[in-house]
């Protein structure tokens, strides 16, 4: 019998950071001399793990999140990327995005990842008002997020940027006009995320008083009529053709590997799915009804929804979309989240999913 190989993607968490952000939850720390030999070590030994347990599987897409991934040595980039190359078969068209702060890289390394492979760069911007920045607790301002939308762009990178609205104070009106500078850079992508308050972070310990849920949806409708890019997820925006493939395959159900401590991953072997439990090479079983759920948690998120294939079918409250076609509709056998549907995205989930 043919062991028939499904691709994965594969996802790299870098953990260390030049400062650590006040509104930052994910798993990162502040470094200034990290240890890049031993992240690198084990990254190299998670990444033979995965080779024996899988095979030599085709890797469409391969995305070095964080933490700050652009503070990241060029020699470490492209012994990972090696690595990955001799041990599984990258496409000829893999999208390979490495994440990136202002202040952390430069023109001259930006042409290194290149070199190596790296097709596509996420640009942390969050904001282009200095004293926004400095509240966030950015260690760039303005100028220098600029200056490296430009470089990408002049290195024929596919560029993001991402940005961060729903400040304290913050209003429709200088959140569009935040809008109508982002169309003036030259963006074929950029992710506009709202502020969320984590627990842990400096920002939970400030008692910040943010725009009420009125003012949020004004502005996350006003986002969505005043970027030139449309939305094709509740927080991405771009040209045609040039969404996040990482992304779009992840939130479309595909299966991806983790690597490094703190990365998430989602393994298809032998036509079953496992959960990776944090250190890159422990995993265990998930059931079909588990999967199936996170599926539609995530491809909700997206305007081209889920598809009703027949996990997806046995959890689906048919009733609750039959009652509430101003939120949910299903069109060519998929299930899609309406404009509306989106403000309400949490509380529609658990009406949509059969306990």
């Amino acid at each position: 019998m043919i062991r028939m190989l499904r691709p994965h993607n594969f996802y790299f968490h870098v953990p260390f950071c030049a400062a650590k952000c006040k509104y930052c939850a994910f798993y990162s720390h502040a470094c200034q001399k990290p240890d890049w030999d031993g992240y690198c070590e084990g990254i190299l030994k998670e990444i033979n793990f995965w080779y024996y347990k899988l095979g030599k599987i085709s890797v469409p897409t391969i995305f070095f999140g964080g933490g700050t991934p652009s503070l990241m040595p060029t020699h470490v980039l492209n012994k990972i990327i090696k690595s990955v190359s001799e041990k599984f078969l990258i496409t000829d068209d893999c999208e390979i995005s490495l994440e990136s702060n202002p202040g952390t890289i430069d023109e001259i390394k930006l042409a290194e990842f290149k070199s190596i492979g790296m097709n596509r760069l996420s640009v942390g911007v969050q904001s282009l008002d200095d004293e926004q920045l400095q509240f966030m607790g950015r260690i760039h301002n303005a100028d220098q997020a600029l200056k490296l939308l430009e470089s990408a762009q002049d290195l024929g990178l596919r560029v993001s940027a991402d940005f961060i609205y729903g400040l304290p104070n913050q209003s429709v009106l200088n959140t569009e006009n935040l809008c109508k500078k982002i169309n003036n850079l030259g963006l074929k992508h950029c992710s506009m995320y709202e502020l969320s308050i984590e627990p842990g972070t400096p920002f939970e310990k400030m008692n910040l008083i943010l725009p009420d849920n009125e003012t949020m949806a004004d502005i996350y409708g006003m986002i969505g009529k005043t970027l030139n890019l449309p939305r094709y997820e509740v927080s991405n925006y771009a040209a045609p053709g040039e969404e996040c493939e990482h992304n779009q395959n992840i939130w479309n159900g595909e299966p991806y590997i983790g690597f490094g401590r703190g990365a998430a991953g989602r393994v298809l072997i032998d036509d079953k799915w496992y959960e990776q439990l944090g250190d890159g090479q422990r995993f265990e079983l998930i059931t079909t009804k588990e999967r199936a759920t996170e599926k539609i948690l995530t491809g909700m998120r997206t305007i081209i929804g889920v598809n009703i294939t027949p996990d997806i079918n046995k959890i689906i409250n048919f009733d609750f979309i039959k009652n509430n076609p101003d939120l949910v509709l299903i069109k060519s056998n998929r299930i899609l989240t309406t404009e509306k549907g989106m403000l309400i995205l949490d509380d529609l989930l658990i009406n949509l999913i059969k306990l």
